[in-house]
């Protein structure tokens, strides 16, 4: 289905520039003004408090106040993983029917295959929770808590390869250069903690197709909002720390006299990206007391590790779902976890059942946890990569077959503030190729997410080249069957 074009008109956001270049010269803008309170002799931090974005108030009554984003990329496998099809086994080893595959592209890696092998998933899938959710059974801990998730089966994009794929579910189009969806969500709504970043990054798992700065960058909005990349080891943020030789007064001092010479500069040429940096100067010295203790995992109590599989000072999807929740319990907006491995070219048999384990146990114990601390109301989940997997195999059909990418039909699932658990929306045909109920764009997905969060997204515009850009392009329609 394609996504309907609605006309582009100027939202109340549309002129933001005029407003930021006379904050910019103004006494040197707000970000010169707040550092000038802020750095003194000893550069005390400043209290903590709500950092004001784009908007005054939310265009309609919030649901969700803040995002976990949990990323599967490379592509999960929808067919073995929430969308199940019998009908493959009777038809393994057979030809994809020319009819299913239409016109589709097929990239290069599968495109001169003398055959397009339907291969049955070697996946078993059972019915769990009230709801009667379908699950791989390698998913034990989810399933305990599905009736929390709301299934698409029915989402689908147009990019065949991984970058401009990412690129649409990260910025809503399939080239570089745009905002990242928690990049608008910083714009638009702001912080709720100045101590921290609104939108902060953990990457985990095997490597893959990797993971670049641009896919969580702010393209050309603000600079202080892109996302801001968490280590899991040594200084949380490069550079945190002060070097060798430098004490905080020494330290304080550099960042002084590099600010004066920043707001000299800013109040000559006016350029707002120099106030961003005078912010990140700003945000850098807060985050030196605020960051180390919030990723020290070891003073979570022991139920709270066992919960969630973690063990202090590695790297892994399961620390980083446990940061995660560390992290908007401290006020920040936006949370994206890359979990890396899902790229399943080969060996589906024996790699989803060990990926399947590697993010089962954290996913489901971040669910209970963020409920049982009153959370999950108020924050939203999602779990998804950047397109499914293909009904045929990759090279020969053999115990090792993998599967190409297909973006025509995948699945995500949501759980949490303005989401109505239990529920699984859309359909794919028989082969698991083609949509064929209650198609969702990936737009649509995108839109969901910013009603939950309180965001009319054609509203939430940037003046940029011209035109009123926003995240959802010129499509998105919100999906309310997904909604409490």
């Amino acid at each position: 289905m394609t996504t309907p074009v609605l006309p582009l008109r100027p939202g109340p956001l549309a002129q933001v520039s005029p407003r930021r270049q006379f904050l910019a010269r103004t006494s040197g803008g707000l970000g010169a003004a707040a550092l000038a309170g802020l750095l003194q002799d000893q550069l005390q931090a400043a209290p903590s408090h709500r950092r004001p974005g784009a908007l005054s108030a939310t265009h309609i009554p919030a649901r969700a106040k803040r995002v976990i984003y949990l990323f599967m990329a490379g592509g999960p496998s929808h067919i073995d993983t929430f969308d199940p099809k019998p009908k493959l086994a009777a038809l393994n080893g057979q030809e994809l029917p020319a009819e299913v595959r239409g016109k589709q592209r097929i990239t290069l890696m599968t495109r001169k295959q003398k055959q397009l092998q339907i291969a049955a998933s070697p996946m078993t899938f059972r019915k769990y929770g009230e709801s009667g959710q379908v699950l791989n059974v390698h998913m034990p801990e989810l399933a305990k808590v599905c009736d929390e998730i709301a299934i698409v089966r029915s989402l689908h994009s147009e990019p065949i390869n991984h970058d401009p794929a990412v690129n649409m579910l990260q910025t809503g189009a399939g080239r570089p250069g745009r905002p990242c969806m928690g990049s608008w969500v910083s714009w638009g709504l702001g912080s709720e903690n100045r101590s921290m970043p609104d939108f902060v990054v953990l990457l985990s798992g095997t490597k893959g197709q990797p993971v670049i700065s641009r896919y969580y960058h702010s393209g050309f909005l603000p600079s202080r909002h892109q996302g801001v990349q968490f280590q899991s080891q040594g200084d949380p943020v490069l550079f945190l720390s002060n070097p060798g030789g430098i004490d905080g007064r020494t330290r304080g001092r550099l960042i002084r006299g590099i600010n004066d010479l920043n707001r000299r500069r800013l109040e000559l040429v006016g350029d707002p990206e120099i106030e961003a940096r005078i912010d990140s100067f700003e945000l850098a010295y807060r985050m030196q007391s605020s960051v180390p203790e919030m990723m020290d995992l070891s003073g979570e109590p022991k139920h709270v590790h066992e919960l969630y599989g973690t063990q202090p000072g590695k790297v892994s999807f399961a620390n980083n779902c446990l940061l995660a929740r560390r992290m908007i319990e401290r006020g920040v907006r936006f949370v994206q976890l890359y979990q890396r491995g899902w790229d399943m070219h080969s060996d589906i048999k024996n790699r989803m059942p060990k990926q399947c384990a590697e993010v089962d146990r954290p996913t489901a114990a971040l669910l209970r946890d963020l409920k049982q601390r009153g959370l999950l109301d108020e924050t939203l989940i999602i779990w998804g990569g950047e397109f499914g997997r293909t009904t045929y195999c990759q090279g020969e059909l053999k115990a090792t077959f993998g599967r190409d990418h297909h973006p025509r039909c995948f699945n995500a699932w949501l759980a949490g503030g303005g989401i109505r658990g239990g529920v699984t929306h859309g359909a794919t045909d028989d082969f698991g190729y083609n949509v064929v109920e209650n198609p969702v764009h990936v737009h649509d997905l995108q839109a969901t997410v910013m009603h939950c969060l309180g965001i009319d997204h054609e509203q939430l515009v940037y003046r940029f080249q011209g035109r009123d850009q926003r995240l959802t392009d010129i499509g998105g329609q919100v999906v309310p069957e997904l909604l409490a």
